[in-house]
């Protein structure tokens, strides 16, 4: 394929915008919405959130099967055509619960989590597979992963600002708006990858990608950075709430956090083209770690200290969003599997990617309930607990992914 214009690449990543202001509120900003409109305990709230993942993860790698066999007649902008309207009435529902709903508003929550979890895993799915295709040269396939996770990263931006400027309520319908609109430059202007047929929907195909030695190296690393990324981002508003004592400054420093990605993305571009996408990876990881480290240290009131660990942790997040998508794109292409079977491993790289904000919610917000935190608590072990949580855990689940990448037989992807 030739080299994509700048034009192509936007009309392709700008959709990554509204799919990324749909997927951080649920986990940063759903389970204190929940907490403290409904008064659901932490556990129920994480338990909740772990069932619907659970249930919609068990289907991604047959939506992704399924995927690959639309391909060959359609393409992928049906499936995302088929997404849409599930993603808005499940987003919706979700931040906008009847005020009816009484004491146990559990089923609303999860009918809710489940519907939008539902397109947009079709979408993701069929949207990072339309990635992968469209170009394997190193010098493209870097650039696409980036446009489509700086695009994101606006998205994920404008959520976190969003709280300081209005209510939740107003979120949604900034998300139908962007989706609608990003969805038109998808389906009319992104270059479109030629038509392939897909591999027959068995059990065979199903289990192929675990076949391919590197896709299995590829994905451990990957659940284990993912686990340690998920674990923070599901207690920040605990921590910077009850921990640091900033609520007030909560959206400012998720902003200075994403901001910090997007404009350190393009040097892990260059450091990639420079050195391969697994040495740089490493690098970012050992960013993080050394960085983050230092908020189990941080007490009320640290604005500065904490404002330049969501600077420096932020520029290593930036590697996490650009490099493991495009080294899973060029294990596919290597193993020959490219439209055959790309859907099948989106399909298991995004059940993965749900499985590691599952246990994030579904173990460390029980786990804190257990050993005595309490959202707007100030009982001091429970906040030492949760300054564990937050920031040693992670650190750790790093730690071991770091170790993992460095062994994996990924140098000569």
């Amino acid at each position: 394929m030739k080299s994509l214009s700048p034009g192509a690449l936007m009309s392709y990543g700008l959709f990554g915008l509204p799919m990324a202001l749909l997927a951080l509120p649920i986990y940063v900003y759903v389970p204190q919405f929940y907490a403290t409109h409904f008064e659901m305990s932490l556990s129920l709230i994480g338990s909740t959130l772990l069932i619907a993942r659970v249930l919609d993860a068990f289907f991604d790698p047959m939506f992704g099967m399924w995927i690959d066999k639309q391909r060959a007649t359609n393409g992928y902008s049906l499936v995302i055509a088929l997404a849409i309207p599930l993603m808005i009435v499940g987003f919706v529902a979700l931040f906008h619960p009847p005020q009816k709903i009484g004491t146990q508003p559990f089923f609303w929550f999860l009918g809710s989590l489940i519907v939008v979890y539902l397109g947009f895993s079709l979408a993701s799915i069929a949207y990072q597979s339309w990635g992968a295709a469209l170009d394997q040269s190193k010098a493209q396939r870097t650039s696409i992963t980036a446009v489509r996770e700086a695009c994101g990263l606006i998205g994920v931006i404008i959520a976190a600002a969003l709280p300081s400027f209005t209510d939740m309520s107003a979120l949604p319908f900034l998300f139908v708006l962007t989706l609608l609109i990003t969805a038109y430059f998808l389906f009319r202007h992104a270059p479109k990858p030629e038509l392939s047929t897909g591999a027959a929907f068995t059990l065979s195909g199903l289990m192929q990608p675990f076949r391919n030695a590197r896709f299995r190296w590829l994905l451990a690393v990957f659940i284990l950075n993912g686990i340690a990324a998920a674990i923070p981002a599901t207690l920040f508003l605990f921590f910077t709430n009850d921990r640091l004592l900033l609520q007030q400054y909560a959206g400012l420093f998720l902003i200075v956090y994403f901001l910090a990605a997007a404009l350190f993305m393009p040097l892990w571009v260059v450091l990639t083209k420079r050195h391969g996408e697994k040495k740089t990876w490493m690098i970012a990881m050992a960013l993080a770690i050394f960085t983050f480290v230092w908020a189990y240290f941080l007490g009320a009131g640290e604005i500065a200290g904490y404002a330049v660990i969501c600077i420096l942790s932020g520029a290593a997040l930036g590697a996490d969003l650009v490099l493991p998508p495009a080294l899973l794109a060029v294990v596919i292409g290597k193993a020959g599997h490219i439209g055959k079977y790309s859907g099948t491993y989106f399909g298991i790289w995004n059940w993965a990617t749900k499985l590691n904000l599952a246990l994030a919610a579904g173990i460390a917000l029980p786990l804190l309930q257990w050993l005595g935190y309490q959202s707007g608590g100030n009982n001091a072990a429970g906040l030492h607990a949760l300054a564990v949580g937050y920031a040693l855990l992670p650190c750790a689940f790093k730690f071991c992914a770091l170790i993992l990448l460095w062994r994996a037989p990924l140098n000569h992807v």
